[in-house]
């Protein structure tokens, strides 16, 4: 190729190399670019490593971001179609967010700072929420008030009860009362046998989900009961399950009774084993074992309990940074573990205690041990935005908690106000705060709160005079719901492993441990650069 303008001597070099073989000349290098895992997370040469201090280099890409698969383990037996997690914290995991982190795919993790009763309440509600056949139906006899119909409409958040001779699963079906019966009714004195629908269409027992679903389809009807040879209810199904199965595909499902995935944490105390007993009857699948620091002989004779009484129940541990934590952990027995000690954006264990680990260094270890027996990982605190996500994934986490994340969207507990500044906020607080500590939901208000109080029992606390602070309270920005927070953080994951070119997570651990996913150490500096470099700006996240 003539030259056109100067020379074509490139860092000195005259001697050109044919172009078409670029490919054939990285076989030259004696290892790819930038770092492998193990060189990045080396900590006796880089020292510990949090989520900024490093990059992921990018790959090849040859598919588009709709292409990749974010499926993932949460437990041993249970994976999700999002590998997201709320933390069970007072202002970010009650039923709401549950029930819409388990409609996009991922599961939230009801918080314990509260009665046994009221979080049973939570779960059920989950539980509650969708259903393939619903073998438990709230039902009602026909003596039942239009009033008293309607306080079960409000205490369950929805409608549509059978009425049956006795009152209960197993008697003659008679009749269904709706919302629409109820709306408008005044004389809530009446009986619900003056208002119920009578003429129904029904499925005999014995009839498949896919079967039902069609019968109801052509009924227009808004539930369709499921009777025996005697037309005794046995059970039901709903139009609204169909029509959340069409807006919400990737819904955390179980495979059976086709209800949401519920999450709930307890602590490490005797008296939490009767709150246990508790949530596995209102219908728990994953319960939680809340600790700041999991290797505990309390919580290591918790998880052997757990697994005998409850064969059926996955428990995750909790929380470890080192390999030696969480051997303690997996040789009791564990499902899945948690990782992070100090990380979160309110808490302050690692200032105040001096204890912990840099949350990119703990995922790695622990991860990458916990993989040898098969234990899935949920990275937990440090994450502030899509980036934090992939890297936790990256370095071998399975899932991603996310608290402050969270705290900010509708659906989590507690109401917007406007700040100082003039901005919408909502309450947020680490569990190792003084506010969250003394809360006295937990024990009902009594003289002995602070011993029920989860904050309390997470940072081992509830025999103290003096309570020592792990935790802040403030507020954070108001995201907005769920439905479109989650679907954003999915989208720019999607797009991020697009880069990276990894099509699923077991790809990207995959290409992590055997040397292709590659690294880069960021200096201050590298972090500075990667900022927003304006005198003045507007960030939106996604729109």
């Amino acid at each position: 190729m003539p030259s056109i303008n100067g020379t074509t001597t490139v860092h000195g070099n005259t001697k050109v190399l044919d172009y078409a073989t670029a490919l054939e000349a990285l076989k030259g290098y004696s290892s790819r670019d930038g770092l492998g895992i193990e060189d990045l997370i080396d900590t006796k040469k880089q020292g510990g490593l949090t989520y900024n201090d490093f990059l992921i280099l990018p790959g090849y890409i040859g598919f588009p971001a709709s292409a990749v698969v974010l499926d993932s383990p949460i437990t041993k037996r249970i994976t999700l179609k999002t590998p997201f997690v709320s933390s069970p914290m007072d202002t970010v995991t009650e039923h709401e967010m549950a029930i819409h982190m388990a409609l996009q795919g991922g599961v939230g993790v009801i918080h314990h700072n509260c009665s046994p009763e009221a979080q049973a309440d939570m779960v059920r509600k989950v539980k509650r929420y969708e259903n393939g056949f619903i073998n438990d139906p709230v039902v009602i006899s026909k003596q039942t008030t239009v009033g008293e119909a309607k306080a079960l409409k409000e205490k369950w958040g929805f409608g549509g009860f059978p009425v049956t001779e006795s009152g209960k699963l197993g008697s003659k079906l008679l009749g269904i009362v709706t919302n629409r019966d109820l709306q408008f009714e005044d004389d809530i004195s009446q009986p619900v046998d003056k208002v119920m629908v009578t003429d129904l269409v029904t499925a005999q027992l014995g009839v498949t989900l896919p079967e039902a679903n069609k019968i109801l389809a052509k009924s227009r009807k808004g539930k369709l009961p499921i009777v025996d040879k005697d037309f005794n209810l046995v059970s039901m199904i709903s139009r609204s399950d169909l029509t959340k199965n069409l807006d919400f595909p990737l819904a955390s499902k179980l495979p059976d009774s086709k209800q949401l995935i519920c999450a709930a944490a307890i602590g490490t105390r005797p008296e939490d084993k009767i709150r246990l007993k508790g949530l596995v009857d209102a219908g728990l699948d994953i319960v939680v074992l809340d600790s700041s620091q999991g290797n505990s002989m309390f919580q290591i004779d918790m998880i052997k309990w757990v697994k005998k009484e409850f064969p059926g129940l996955d428990v995750i541990g909790g929380n470890v940074v080192t390999r030696e934590q969480a051997a303690s952990l997996i040789a009791a027995g564990v499902d899945g573990l948690r990782i992070g000690m100090g990380s979160g954006s309110a808490c302050i264990t690692q200032e105040v205690m001096a204890v912990g680990r840099p949350q990119a260094a703990a995922v790695y270890s622990v991860s990458a041990f916990a993989a040898k027996f098969g234990v899935p990982c949920i990275a937990d605190g440090g994450v502030q935005n899509v980036g934090h996500i992939v890297k936790g994934l990256a370095l071998g986490a399975s899932t991603v908690m996310m608290g402050g994340l969270l705290a900010g969207t509708t659906e989590s507990p507690g109401t917007s106000f406007v700040s100082r500044e003039g901005k919408l906020v909502k309450a947020y607080r680490g569990m190792g705060s003084i506010d969250a500590m003394q809360d006295k939901k937990a024990g009902a208000g009594g003289k002995d709160s602070q011993a029920s109080n989860a904050g309390t029992a997470r940072y081992f606390s509830e025999g103290d005079s003096v309570l020592v602070a792990q935790g802040v309270s403030g507020a954070v920005a108001h995201r907005g719901s769920i439905t479109k927070f989650v679907p954003y953080l999915a989208a720019g994951l999607k797009h991020s492993m697009q880069d990276c070119g990894m099509k699923s997570l077991t790809g990207l651990h995959e290409a992590a441990a055997n040397g292709i996913l590659r690294f880069e150490i960021r200096t201050a500096s590298a972090q500075l650069e990667g900022g927003v470099n304006m005198e003045s700006y507007e960030k939106k996240l996604y729109a």
